[in-house]
């Protein structure tokens, strides 16, 4: 139990300064660029985003921990692990091609390729633990919902 609760530590650590780390190429544009752009009528408000996205980490997080729990040494844990890092990545490279690039529409085929990674990584997932697999499916909302925003963004503008 303390080595799940310490790779369930670490893993929600390392997911949250991905995200804090992501905010930095959001903070260049949210308060300029971002509140000048044409948005859908379903935009949430700006506050919205920081406290979802902190509870998605902390998910993402606790998912993974349980995952590498189960052995690094294992096949299955490991092919998890790396969807897992590439999803991250890309969920990071999302925030730079939109906010820190402004651009909409690289935005949008990072976001496609993110949700592609997402899927493979519940499946993943799903193999090893199917808790850890349910604990992405927020994500895997949000991030369905951010890719119909991101779109919308780019038709408007």
């Amino acid at each position: 139990m303390k080595k799940t609760a310490t790779r369930i530590a670490i893993a929600v650590s390392i997911c949250l300064l991905i995200g804090f780390l992501s905010g930095f190429a959001t903070q260049t544009s949210v308060n300029d660029w971002y509140t000048t752009l044409n948005k859908p009528s379903f935009n949430p408000p700006n506050w919205i985003f920081a406290p979802v996205w902190t509870v998605l980490y902390i998910l993402m997080g606790v998912s993974a921990g349980i995952v590498w729990a189960k052995g690094f040494y294992h096949i299955w844990v490991k092919t998890a692990l790396y969807h897992f890092g590439f999803q991250l990545l890309f969920n990071a490279l999302w925030s730079i091609m939109f906010f820190g690039f402004r651009n909409p529409f690289w935005g949008l085929l990072t976001i496609l390729i993110l949700l592609i990674l997402i899927l493979a990584t519940i499946k993943w997932f799903k193999v090893v633990s199917k808790t850890a697999a349910y604990l992405l499916i927020p994500y895997l909302i949000w991030v369905s919902f951010a890719t119909m925003l991101n779109y919308k963004i780019w038709v408007l503008n």
